[in-house]
Protein backbone atom coordinates (compact mmCIF):
# COMPACT_ATOMS: atom_id res chain seq x y z
CA UNK A 1 0.00 0.00 0.00
CA UNK A 2 1.26 3.43 -0.91
CA UNK A 3 0.21 7.01 -0.15
CA UNK A 4 0.41 9.19 -3.26
CA UNK A 5 0.33 12.96 -2.83
CA UNK A 6 -0.31 14.99 -5.99
CA UNK A 7 0.67 18.66 -5.92
CA UNK A 8 0.04 21.53 -8.28
CA UNK A 9 -0.90 25.17 -8.61
CA UNK A 10 -3.66 27.13 -10.32
CA UNK A 11 -4.01 30.86 -10.86
CA UNK A 12 -7.63 30.45 -9.75
CA UNK A 13 -6.24 30.59 -6.19
CA UNK A 14 -5.24 34.23 -6.79
CA UNK A 15 -8.89 35.31 -6.87
CA UNK A 16 -9.52 37.25 -3.68
CA UNK A 17 -11.59 35.34 -1.14
CA UNK A 18 -11.34 31.94 -2.86
CA UNK A 19 -8.87 30.10 -0.61
CA UNK A 20 -7.20 30.15 2.82
CA UNK A 21 -4.42 27.73 1.84
CA UNK A 22 -1.62 30.19 2.57
CA UNK A 23 -0.86 33.30 4.58
CA UNK A 24 -1.21 35.53 1.48
CA UNK A 25 -1.50 35.02 -2.32
CA UNK A 26 2.26 35.15 -2.89
CA UNK A 27 3.03 32.61 -0.17
CA UNK A 28 0.05 30.48 -1.27
CA UNK A 29 1.92 29.59 -4.47
CA UNK A 30 4.47 27.79 -2.32
CA UNK A 31 1.92 25.76 -0.33
CA UNK A 32 1.88 22.63 -2.58
CA UNK A 33 5.68 22.32 -2.62
CA UNK A 34 5.84 22.94 1.10
CA UNK A 35 3.14 20.32 1.71
CA UNK A 36 5.22 17.74 -0.17
CA UNK A 37 8.22 18.73 1.96
CA UNK A 38 6.26 18.37 5.20
CA UNK A 39 4.87 14.93 4.34
CA UNK A 40 8.16 13.58 2.97
CA UNK A 41 10.79 15.30 5.16
CA UNK A 42 8.84 16.52 8.18
CA UNK A 43 9.35 20.22 7.43
CA UNK A 44 9.92 22.59 4.50
CA UNK A 45 13.34 22.25 2.89
CA UNK A 46 13.48 24.12 -0.44
CA UNK A 47 9.98 25.57 -0.07
CA UNK A 48 10.45 28.97 1.60
CA UNK A 49 7.39 28.83 3.88
CA UNK A 50 5.66 26.77 6.54
CA UNK A 51 2.19 26.62 4.95
CA UNK A 52 -0.41 28.25 7.17
CA UNK A 53 -3.68 30.11 6.62
CA UNK A 54 -3.99 33.88 7.19
CA UNK A 55 -5.10 33.12 10.78
CA UNK A 56 -2.22 30.70 11.41
CA UNK A 57 -4.05 27.39 10.84
CA UNK A 58 -1.38 24.82 9.91
CA UNK A 59 -1.50 22.81 6.71
CA UNK A 60 -3.33 19.45 6.78
CA UNK A 61 0.03 18.01 5.69
CA UNK A 62 0.91 18.08 9.40
CA UNK A 63 -1.80 15.46 10.00
CA UNK A 64 -0.67 13.34 7.06
CA UNK A 65 2.96 13.53 8.21
CA UNK A 66 1.93 12.46 11.72
CA UNK A 67 0.08 9.45 10.32
CA UNK A 68 3.05 8.59 8.13
CA UNK A 69 5.36 8.56 11.15
CA UNK A 70 2.98 6.38 13.16
CA UNK A 71 2.31 3.88 10.37
CA UNK A 72 5.58 3.94 8.41
CA UNK A 73 3.77 4.78 5.18
CA UNK A 74 5.52 4.70 1.82
CA UNK A 75 4.91 8.01 0.05
CA UNK A 76 5.10 8.91 -3.63
CA UNK A 77 5.12 12.65 -4.37
CA UNK A 78 3.74 13.62 -7.79
CA UNK A 79 4.32 17.03 -9.37
CA UNK A 80 1.35 17.91 -11.57
CA UNK A 81 2.51 21.49 -12.04
CA UNK A 82 3.72 23.33 -8.94
CA UNK A 83 4.77 26.96 -9.17
CA UNK A 84 7.21 26.92 -6.26
CA UNK A 85 10.03 24.63 -5.15
CA UNK A 86 10.10 21.45 -3.12
CA UNK A 87 12.84 19.33 -1.64
CA UNK A 88 10.74 16.19 -1.96
CA UNK A 89 11.75 13.79 -4.75
CA UNK A 90 8.89 13.83 -7.24
CA UNK A 91 7.57 12.09 -10.31
CA UNK A 92 6.63 14.79 -12.82
CA UNK A 93 3.44 14.25 -14.83
CA UNK A 94 2.48 17.90 -15.45
CA UNK A 95 3.24 20.64 -17.93
CA UNK A 96 3.19 23.56 -15.50
CA UNK A 97 0.61 25.31 -13.30
CA UNK A 98 -2.99 25.83 -14.32
CA UNK A 99 -4.35 29.20 -15.42
CA UNK A 100 -7.34 31.09 -14.04
CA UNK A 101 -10.49 29.00 -14.54
CA UNK A 102 -12.08 32.07 -16.16
CA UNK A 103 -9.69 31.66 -19.11
CA UNK A 104 -11.01 29.68 -22.12
CA UNK A 105 -8.52 26.82 -21.52
CA UNK A 106 -7.11 26.95 -17.98
CA UNK A 107 -5.42 23.56 -18.38
CA UNK A 108 -4.20 23.44 -21.99
CA UNK A 109 -2.15 20.29 -21.37
CA UNK A 110 -4.83 18.38 -19.48
CA UNK A 111 -4.77 15.46 -21.91
CA UNK A 112 -1.00 15.01 -21.60
CA UNK A 113 -1.11 15.23 -17.79
CA UNK A 114 -4.00 12.78 -17.62
CA UNK A 115 -2.27 10.23 -19.85
CA UNK A 116 1.11 10.54 -18.10
CA UNK A 117 -0.60 9.99 -14.74
CA UNK A 118 -2.60 7.08 -16.16
CA UNK A 119 0.62 5.39 -17.25
CA UNK A 120 2.13 6.00 -13.82
CA UNK A 121 -0.91 4.58 -12.03
CA UNK A 122 -0.82 1.47 -14.18
CA UNK A 123 2.90 0.95 -13.55
CA UNK A 124 2.83 1.13 -9.75
CA UNK A 125 3.13 -2.33 -8.15
CA UNK A 126 0.96 -1.64 -5.12
CA UNK A 127 -2.27 -3.50 -4.41
CA UNK A 128 -3.78 -0.36 -2.90
CA UNK A 129 -3.20 3.34 -3.49
CA UNK A 130 -4.38 6.12 -1.22
CA UNK A 131 -4.27 9.27 -3.37
CA UNK A 132 -4.29 12.77 -1.85
CA UNK A 133 -3.94 16.24 -3.33
CA UNK A 134 -2.65 19.70 -2.50
CA UNK A 135 -3.63 22.70 -4.61
CA UNK A 136 -4.91 26.06 -3.33
CA UNK A 137 -8.11 27.11 -5.04
CA UNK A 138 -8.89 23.50 -5.90
CA UNK A 139 -12.47 23.48 -4.63
CA UNK A 140 -13.38 26.16 -7.17
CA UNK A 141 -11.94 24.23 -10.10
CA UNK A 142 -13.60 21.10 -8.70
CA UNK A 143 -16.91 22.95 -8.83
CA UNK A 144 -16.15 23.94 -12.41
CA UNK A 145 -15.46 20.35 -13.41
CA UNK A 146 -18.62 19.11 -11.71
CA UNK A 147 -20.67 21.72 -13.57
CA UNK A 148 -19.06 20.86 -16.90
CA UNK A 149 -19.80 17.17 -16.32
CA UNK A 150 -23.37 17.88 -15.26
CA UNK A 151 -22.90 16.54 -11.72
CA UNK A 152 -24.10 17.97 -8.41
CA UNK A 153 -22.56 21.46 -8.04
CA UNK A 154 -21.49 21.63 -4.38
CA UNK A 155 -18.02 21.86 -2.82
CA UNK A 156 -16.40 22.56 0.53
CA UNK A 157 -13.96 25.34 1.45
CA UNK A 158 -10.76 25.92 3.42
CA UNK A 159 -12.51 28.97 4.92
CA UNK A 160 -14.87 28.78 7.92
CA UNK A 161 -17.63 30.36 5.79
CA UNK A 162 -17.80 28.71 2.39
CA UNK A 163 -17.80 31.46 -0.31
CA UNK A 164 -20.06 29.39 -2.58
CA UNK A 165 -21.66 32.37 -4.30
CA UNK A 166 -18.24 33.70 -5.28
CA UNK A 167 -17.20 30.27 -6.56
CA UNK A 168 -20.42 29.93 -8.54
CA UNK A 169 -19.87 33.33 -10.17
CA UNK A 170 -16.29 32.42 -11.06
CA UNK A 171 -17.39 29.07 -12.50
CA UNK A 172 -20.18 30.71 -14.50
CA UNK A 173 -17.62 33.09 -16.02
CA UNK A 174 -15.37 30.13 -16.78
CA UNK A 175 -18.13 28.19 -18.52
CA UNK A 176 -18.99 31.24 -20.60
CA UNK A 177 -15.34 31.75 -21.58
CA UNK A 178 -15.08 28.09 -22.58
CA UNK A 179 -18.33 28.22 -24.54
CA UNK A 180 -19.89 25.50 -22.42
CA UNK A 181 -23.20 24.99 -20.67
CA UNK A 182 -23.53 22.80 -17.60
CA UNK A 183 -23.29 19.15 -18.66
CA UNK A 184 -21.74 19.82 -22.07
CA UNK A 185 -18.61 17.81 -21.13
CA UNK A 186 -20.52 14.80 -19.81
CA UNK A 187 -18.66 11.63 -20.82
CA UNK A 188 -15.53 13.60 -21.77
CA UNK A 189 -13.33 14.11 -18.69
CA UNK A 190 -10.46 15.62 -20.66
CA UNK A 191 -12.72 18.34 -22.08
CA UNK A 192 -14.01 19.11 -18.59
CA UNK A 193 -10.46 19.33 -17.26
CA UNK A 194 -9.18 21.46 -20.12
CA UNK A 195 -12.03 23.94 -19.89
CA UNK A 196 -12.76 24.10 -16.14
CA UNK A 197 -10.20 22.11 -14.18
CA UNK A 198 -6.70 22.21 -12.75
CA UNK A 199 -3.60 20.06 -13.30
CA UNK A 200 -4.00 18.18 -10.00
CA UNK A 201 -7.48 16.96 -10.91
CA UNK A 202 -6.10 15.79 -14.25
CA UNK A 203 -3.32 13.86 -12.53
CA UNK A 204 -5.50 12.34 -9.80
CA UNK A 205 -8.10 11.18 -12.31
CA UNK A 206 -5.44 9.69 -14.58
CA UNK A 207 -3.65 7.95 -11.70
CA UNK A 208 -6.92 6.48 -10.50
CA UNK A 209 -7.95 5.17 -13.91
CA UNK A 210 -4.51 3.64 -14.53
CA UNK A 211 -4.36 2.01 -11.10
CA UNK A 212 -7.88 0.58 -11.32
CA UNK A 213 -7.19 -0.76 -14.82
CA UNK A 214 -4.14 -2.60 -13.42
CA UNK A 215 -6.21 -4.17 -10.65
CA UNK A 216 -5.29 -1.93 -7.70
CA UNK A 217 -7.78 -0.68 -5.14
CA UNK A 218 -7.94 3.12 -4.91
CA UNK A 219 -8.97 5.33 -2.02
CA UNK A 220 -9.24 9.00 -2.91
CA UNK A 221 -8.02 10.85 0.19
CA UNK A 222 -9.84 14.14 0.48
CA UNK A 223 -13.15 15.93 0.27
CA UNK A 224 -15.13 17.44 -2.56
CA UNK A 225 -12.06 17.87 -4.77
CA UNK A 226 -11.52 14.12 -4.66
CA UNK A 227 -15.22 13.54 -5.22
CA UNK A 228 -14.80 15.63 -8.38
CA UNK A 229 -11.87 13.39 -9.34
CA UNK A 230 -14.16 10.39 -8.82
CA UNK A 231 -16.71 12.04 -11.13
CA UNK A 232 -14.01 12.35 -13.81
CA UNK A 233 -13.19 8.66 -13.39
CA UNK A 234 -16.84 7.71 -13.76
CA UNK A 235 -17.17 9.87 -16.87
CA UNK A 236 -14.11 8.05 -18.27
CA UNK A 237 -16.29 4.92 -18.25
CA UNK A 238 -14.72 3.28 -15.19
CA UNK A 239 -17.34 1.62 -12.98
CA UNK A 240 -14.96 -0.27 -10.67
CA UNK A 241 -15.37 0.22 -6.89
CA UNK A 242 -14.01 3.52 -5.61
CA UNK A 243 -13.91 5.10 -2.17
CA UNK A 244 -13.41 8.62 -0.89
CA UNK A 245 -11.97 9.00 2.61
CA UNK A 246 -12.60 12.38 4.18
CA UNK A 247 -12.80 14.16 7.50
CA UNK A 248 -15.80 14.81 9.70
CA UNK A 249 -15.15 18.51 9.08
CA UNK A 250 -16.07 18.13 5.40
CA UNK A 251 -18.86 15.62 6.02
CA UNK A 252 -20.54 17.96 8.51
CA UNK A 253 -20.27 20.96 6.16
CA UNK A 254 -23.81 21.17 4.78
CA UNK A 255 -22.67 23.49 1.98
CA UNK A 256 -20.33 20.78 0.67
CA UNK A 257 -22.94 18.08 0.06
CA UNK A 258 -20.29 15.38 -0.20
CA UNK A 259 -22.51 12.49 0.94
CA UNK A 260 -25.07 13.20 -1.77
CA UNK A 261 -22.36 13.63 -4.40
CA UNK A 262 -20.63 10.37 -3.45
CA UNK A 263 -23.95 8.53 -3.53
CA UNK A 264 -24.79 9.88 -6.99
CA UNK A 265 -21.41 8.63 -8.26
CA UNK A 266 -21.74 5.20 -6.61
CA UNK A 267 -18.64 5.91 -4.53
CA UNK A 268 -18.16 4.65 -0.98
CA UNK A 269 -17.65 7.49 1.51
CA UNK A 270 -15.55 6.88 4.63
CA UNK A 271 -15.67 9.62 7.26
CA UNK A 272 -13.27 9.87 10.21
CA UNK A 273 -13.58 12.16 13.21
CA UNK A 274 -10.06 12.87 14.56
CA UNK A 275 -11.39 14.15 17.88
CA UNK A 276 -9.50 17.43 17.67
CA UNK A 277 -11.94 19.07 20.08
CA UNK A 278 -10.44 16.92 22.85
CA UNK A 279 -7.13 18.77 22.61
CA UNK A 280 -6.14 22.34 23.38
CA UNK A 281 -3.40 22.87 20.82
CA UNK A 282 -3.03 25.39 17.97
CA UNK A 283 -2.39 22.58 15.47
CA UNK A 284 -5.96 21.36 16.00
CA UNK A 285 -7.97 24.31 17.35
CA UNK A 286 -8.42 26.00 13.97
CA UNK A 287 -9.92 22.84 12.44
CA UNK A 288 -12.53 22.72 15.18
CA UNK A 289 -13.34 26.36 14.33
CA UNK A 290 -14.00 25.39 10.69
CA UNK A 291 -10.75 26.17 8.87
CA UNK A 292 -8.92 23.94 6.39
CA UNK A 293 -11.17 20.87 6.91
CA UNK A 294 -9.21 18.68 4.49
CA UNK A 295 -6.24 18.49 2.10
CA UNK A 296 -2.81 16.91 1.55
CA UNK A 297 -4.29 13.44 2.02
CA UNK A 298 -5.60 14.18 5.52
CA UNK A 299 -8.85 12.21 5.21
CA UNK A 300 -7.01 9.19 3.86
CA UNK A 301 -4.41 9.41 6.61
CA UNK A 302 -7.17 9.41 9.22
CA UNK A 303 -8.78 6.41 7.54
CA UNK A 304 -5.51 4.49 7.64
CA UNK A 305 -5.19 5.26 11.36
CA UNK A 306 -8.71 3.85 11.82
CA UNK A 307 -7.67 0.67 10.04
CA UNK A 308 -4.49 0.25 12.09
CA UNK A 309 -3.59 -0.60 15.68
CA UNK A 310 -2.91 3.09 16.34
CA UNK A 311 -5.59 5.33 17.82
CA UNK A 312 -6.73 8.86 17.07
CA UNK A 313 -5.31 9.76 20.50
CA UNK A 314 -1.92 8.52 19.30
CA UNK A 315 -2.35 10.58 16.16
CA UNK A 316 -3.27 13.75 18.02
CA UNK A 317 -0.17 13.46 20.18
CA UNK A 318 2.00 12.99 17.10
CA UNK A 319 0.31 15.94 15.32
CA UNK A 320 1.29 18.20 18.22
CA UNK A 321 4.84 16.87 18.01
CA UNK A 322 5.10 17.45 14.24
CA UNK A 323 3.66 20.95 14.61
CA UNK A 324 6.07 21.86 17.40
CA UNK A 325 9.00 20.60 15.32
CA UNK A 326 7.78 22.67 12.36
CA UNK A 327 7.78 25.82 14.43
CA UNK A 328 11.17 25.02 15.92
CA UNK A 329 12.54 24.41 12.42
CA UNK A 330 11.12 27.71 11.17
CA UNK A 331 12.76 29.59 14.01
CA UNK A 332 16.08 27.82 13.42
CA UNK A 333 15.95 28.54 9.68
CA UNK A 334 15.25 32.20 10.33
CA UNK A 335 18.28 32.31 12.61
CA UNK A 336 20.68 30.27 10.48
CA UNK A 337 19.42 31.25 7.02
CA UNK A 338 19.34 27.66 5.79
CA UNK A 339 17.27 24.49 6.05
CA UNK A 340 18.18 20.84 5.69
CA UNK A 341 15.79 17.89 5.43
CA UNK A 342 14.87 16.09 8.61
CA UNK A 343 15.52 12.38 8.50
CA UNK A 344 12.36 10.42 7.65
CA UNK A 345 10.93 8.32 10.42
Amino acid sequence: MRLVLVAGTTETADIEGISAAGADPELMRHTPGADLDVVVHGRPTLAPVVPVSPTGCPTPAVVTRAARELLGLDVLAVDAGIAGRTGAPTVDVGRGPGLDVREPTPVPHAAETYEAARELGGALPDERLVIGETIPGGTTTALGVLRALGEEPAVSSSLPENPLELKRRVVAEGLEAAGLDAGDAAGDPVEALTAMGDPVLAAVAGLTVGAVESGAAVTLAGGTQQAAAAALVRHAGVDAPLSVATTSFVAEDESAGIASLADSLDVDLAVTDPGFEREDHPAMDAYVAGEAKEGAGMGGALRLIDESAASTADLRARIADVYDRLLAGREASATEGAATPEADR
